[in-house]
Order: C-alpha cells, then structure tokens, then sequence
C-alpha cells in the first residue's frame, strides 16, 4: 500500500490536489460536492480525484445512489504515517 499511496498523492501532477481531497476527507467525510465548494476546485475535477483515489483503494464510498459520501479507507487509515509523510513532503 505504500507504493500505491506515494504514487496516487505525490507521483503525478494531480498528487498535490488528490492529497487535498484526502486531507479534508480525514477531517470531515464530505460527498463531491462539499469537497469541490471546500476545496475551490471544479465538481469534474474533484469527481476525478475520487475516481482515482477510490479506484487506488484510498479511500471508500458510502452506497447511496445520491450524495455518496466519500471517507478515507480502512488500508488508508492502516498505512496512515505514510500518508502523514507524503502530506507534508506534499505541503513543502
């Protein structure tokens, strides 16, 4: 998982944003919406980084068909000191 995490926050471009999106998910679980208004970033953008982020197993997805709430996943929160690590190489 530490692979995946370093490569999905900090080895592309759109790391830095996906390291926003997860950040504000730990501290408050949000659905795309909140997180575009939050973040200051297009909806098409943050629904994105979500798809990127879920499809990396980050984070996970309530099974609402409206409003899907967004958190971060329970391999996330195991390998979270890695996460820590990478937010602040991210913030430098």
């Amino acid at each position: 998982m530490d692979t995946v995490l370093w490569q999905t926050l900090a080895g592309t471009r759109g790391g830095p944003n996906r390291a926003r999106v997860l950040r504000a998910l730990d501290d408050q679980p949000r659905n795309a919406n909140q997180l575009a208004d939050d973040l200051d970033l297009a909806y098409n953008t943050i629904r994105h980084h979500l798809e990127v982020l879920e499809d990396n197993g980050v984070i996970t997805s309530s099974d609402a068909s409206y409003g899907v709430i967004y958190l971060p996943s329970e391999r996330a929160r195991n390998n979270w000191d890695t996460v820590e690590q990478i937010l602040t190489q991210v913030d430098d």
